[in-house]
């Protein structure tokens, strides 16, 4: 390959990357959702209904959302390897073993910056109000 041509190439895949994202995310993603399949039935049923909610709550960035996902599972895959039921790894309460899980990953969750956002819009708010506003 000519330096020519090597150098398009590298073009093209940040043009790509610029577009789709990092392409060792999807490449990392595609690992996860491998280790996934590999679980027994029962236990990727549970990783399933986990990460759609982890996904929907949880955090927005790339690769907090990829350290979240690979440490679900890492639990899972140690929990199926050790016979551990799913009822003892999530609980009685899987929507509370969700959150307590997701607040390990706090950066980039929408619900944490629109949580800010709102106190900083209500002590603004409030400076105004008895003239403290810088």
């Amino acid at each position: 390959m000519t330096a020519e041509s090597n150098e398009q190439k590298n073009r093209y895949l940040q043009y790509l990357e610029t577009v789709t994202g990092p392409l060792e995310d999807k490449r990392r993603y595609r690992r996860h959702k491998a280790r996934v399949r590999a679980l027994p039935a029962d236990y990727r049923t549970a990783v399933d209904a986990l990460e759609r909610y982890m996904q929907f709550f949880g955090p927005g960035k790339a690769d907090s959302l990829l350290a979240m996902l690979d440490d679900l599972a890492d639990l899972f895959e140690q929990s199926a390897a050790d016979g551990i039921p799913i009822r003892e790894v999530v609980g009685e309460d899987p929507v509370e073993f969700a959150e307590t899980f997701l607040r390990n990953y706090p950066e980039g969750q929408w619900i944490h910056r629109e949580r800010e956002r709102l106190a900083d819009a209500i002590d603004r708010a409030a400076d105004h109000a008895t003239g403290d506003e810088p």
